[in-house]
């Protein structure tokens, strides 16, 4: 296990996820919190060699002025997480990463999003697209030299953009660099910022439903860059269920008829999703899974409503309608309960520490297909069961140990 200092850029910085994101590793580098929720702690994942938590420096990319310290603050007041010894102990990091964030881009990030903006964000609101990608692109290169890091991770953990047209998924990498340089084609902010993180040679994770880097020309720029990437829409609640359960009801030959998925929570994510433009990006990557594992599609209605009551915590309610034996109609339901935030933080640290030591075997370049169990419309794989996919990861482990 090499000891190099990793950089970790969170786009959507000082949002819910990346600021608990930040809380746990700061956490974790001061040995104050066990490793609950962290599959890299399994011990099939030991012998791999990741790297150790206190290897990770952070900085990112935001669109509004706040910090983690006020960040964390308002979770811990509001959501009742975070344990405010913790807080008062790690307060020196967390003021440490904070300087390392930078203006990020409102470019085609919509109405929604736009107006959560604050700052320093707002004086580059007349950037041309060419300007965008270069001034993002240097923020990773300056982080990267002004910390003497080995290797960037760049994860996508900001709100959900509206979504893209279908010109751009056909397009070649040449075709859109032309259009970025001629500057009359909306590019999305999620691809912008893995373009940067590709020409810059980090690696590029989308932990968001939005387009980011799943697009042929991003494949095309990865292969040409020697880079990483992966993703897209972390999987860590009711579709994390949907993964497991759809396979019971596939091989027991249990005719679903009908699942309907009712999703309430009141954080800032939930705020942007209240904009039905911007949900039906998030209703379609929660949609489409049961279809691929059932091999029919039966009726199925999602729903994502913002209830500012509820904070940062999540509740999912599924009902699903079956038949069994002789068409007899049939019924489960299950309500999920949990902290949005705190059920992808750990998630995220596992893929940047799955990412770091595949960047370090060498020669490594394109999708990471072997993390698809992180994602509900993973890149890479064609498997949509969450044990299929899992066993893809623990494959990867054990080639990787074996080296």
């Amino acid at each position: 296990m090499s000891d190099q200092k990793i950089g970790i850029w969170l786009i959507g910085a000082w949002g819910g996820v990346a600021t608990t994101t930040v809380t746990g590793l700061a956490a974790l580098q001061q040995g104050l919190t066990p490793e609950y929720g962290l599959v890299s702690a399994l011990p099939q994942f030991q012998n791999v060699g990741l790297a150790d938590w206190s290897q990770f420096v952070v900085g990112g990319h935001e669109i509004r002025d706040t910090s983690y310290v006020e960040a964390a603050q308002h979770l811990h007041q509001n959501s009742r997480v975070f344990d405010a010894a913790t807080l008062d102990k790690i307060e020196g990091t967390l003021k440490e990463f904070d300087s390392n964030v930078r203006p990020g881009t409102l470019m085609n990030v919509g109405p929604t999003i736009t107006s959560l903006a604050t700052g320093d964000v707002l004086n580059h609101k007349d950037e041309t697209t060419s300007q965008t990608l270069e001034r993002l692109k240097q923020d990773l290169v300056h982080f990267q030299k002004k910390n003497d890091l080995a290797h960037v991770v760049v994860m996508n953990v900001s709100s959900t953009e509206p979504p893209q047209t279908e010109e751009i998924k056909s397009l070649s990498w040449s075709d859109l660099e032309a259009k970025i340089g001629a500057g009359d084609f909306a590019i999305p902010a999620s691809t912008l910022y893995a373009i940067a993180a590709l020409q810059a040679g980090c690696s590029h994770v989308n932990f968001t439903p939005s387009i980011g880097c799943d697009l042929p020309a991003l494949e095309d720029l990865s292969q040409q860059t020697g880079t990483l990437h992966v993703g897209r829409d972390g999987k860590t609640g009711e579709t994390l269920m949907k993964s497991i359960l759809a396979p019971m009801f596939a091989n027991r030959n249990l005719n679903v008829m009908s699942w309907v998925g009712h999703n309430i929570f009141g954080n800032l994510d939930g705020k942007v999703l209240d904009d039905p433009v911007n949900k039906s990006n998030k209703v379609h990557s929660k949609d489409h899974l049961l279809t691929e594992i059932l091999g029919y599609k039966p009726q199925t209605l999602v729903s994502i409503e913002y209830i500012e009551s509820m904070g940062d915590w999540k509740t999912a309610w599924d009902h699903i309608h079956f038949q069994g034996f002789l068409g007899t109609p049939m019924v489960m339901q299950f309500t999920w309960q949990g902290c949005d935030s705190l059920l992808a933080a750990p998630l995220v640290l596992d893929l940047i520490r799955f990412t770091e030591r595949q960047w370090r075997r060498g020669d490594q370049s394109g999708t990471m297909g072997f993390l698809s169990s992180f994602f509900k419309s993973p890149m890479g794989t064609d498997l949509p069961q969450f044990h299929k996919q899992f066993d893809l990861l623990e494959a990867w482990a054990e080639e990787v140990s074996a080296e």
